[in-house]
């Protein structure tokens, strides 16, 4: 009876390892990209859109763009919207896509190809991640002053402050998810919080897979799978090698992760099984 037991226990143990999530490199760019620190998937255009910051994370130098890549790694255009300063995070509504740029957000009309309107954020410092709701409601995070803001109607607003190490943003439906430093929170519509998942190391990107569970990426080399109900597993970690994993994007579709790696001036794409 022990016997039989312990090749019970031994069998849900293998099953479980088995069942982990892995990340299986497919491709990689050149190191021909300045400081990419987001990557955007848009299934409309079967392209992706890379925040490139250029020389700094935080100088307002005009050297920044936004560059195309195709969803083979083929660069297409690095410089397709130029005369940025430091884009980070992204989001597309329609046929605008809205870039974190310092203390401005940025709205670019996708088919001309041009920056429609600069919009300083009263009070900014670090612009940093930038999500929109399924009817069109932008937010935008400020990692220094610890605030979320809120675009809508045109009109910018604080929507929620004291959010501590706040950096990236996903509108789910009627929540926001929300890096705040190590934990993984969700807000309501009437603004309130609560923590998903306790991650450790600090959060950069995030998305969801789908079926509640989510992806959570940390600036200095790691990616976690985080399950619904808050367990986490370490899918990725290059923080030896100093490869970076800023912003990431993700094909819900096929599965694919889209890792900027900051200073290496890549993009790399993994599968996730």
């Amino acid at each position: 009876m022990r016997k039989l037991l312990g090749l019970f226990i031994i069998t849900l143990l293998s099953l479980n390892a088995s069942a982990q999530h892995q990340l299986t490199k497919i491709w990689q760019t050149d190191s021909v990209i300045n400081m990419p620190e987001s990557v955007l998937y848009h299934e409309k255009s079967g392209l992706l859109y890379v925040g490139i910051m250029g020389n700094s994370s935080d100088v307002k130098d005009s050297i920044g763009s936004v560059g195309k890549l195709g969803l083979d790694g083929k660069i297409i255009d690095l410089e397709w919207v130029n005369g940025l300063n430091s884009p980070k995070g992204m989001a597309i509504y329609g046929d605008k896509l809205y870039v974190a740029d310092i203390t401005d957000v940025v709205i670019i009309d996708i088919p001309s190809a041009k920056v429609e309107k600069r919009m300083p954020v009263e009070g900014a410092v670090f612009l940093n991640d930038v999500t929109v709701t399924d009817q069109g409601v932008v937010y935008i995070s400020d990692s220094k002053t610890k605030k979320i803001h809120q675009l809508q109607n045109g009109k910018l607003a604080v929507y929620l402050e004291e959010m501590e190490g706040v950096n990236g943003l996903k509108a789910v439906g009627e929540h926001l998810y929300i890096a705040g430093g190590k934990n993984l929170l969700k807000a309501d519509a009437k603004k309130g919080l609560i923590k998903v998942a306790g991650l450790p190391q600090g959060g950069d990107g995030i998305e969801p897979i789908g079926n509640g569970d989510f992806l959570f990426s940390s600036w200095s080399g790691y990616i976690y799978y985080v399950y619904a109900d808050g367990r986490n597993e370490l899918l990725l970690d290059t923080h030896v090698e100093k490869i970076n994993t800023a912003d990431i994007g993700y094909d819900p579709v096929k599965k694919i992760v889209y890792v900027p790696t900051f200073f290496k001036k890549s993009v790399i794409a993994y599968q996730l099984k």
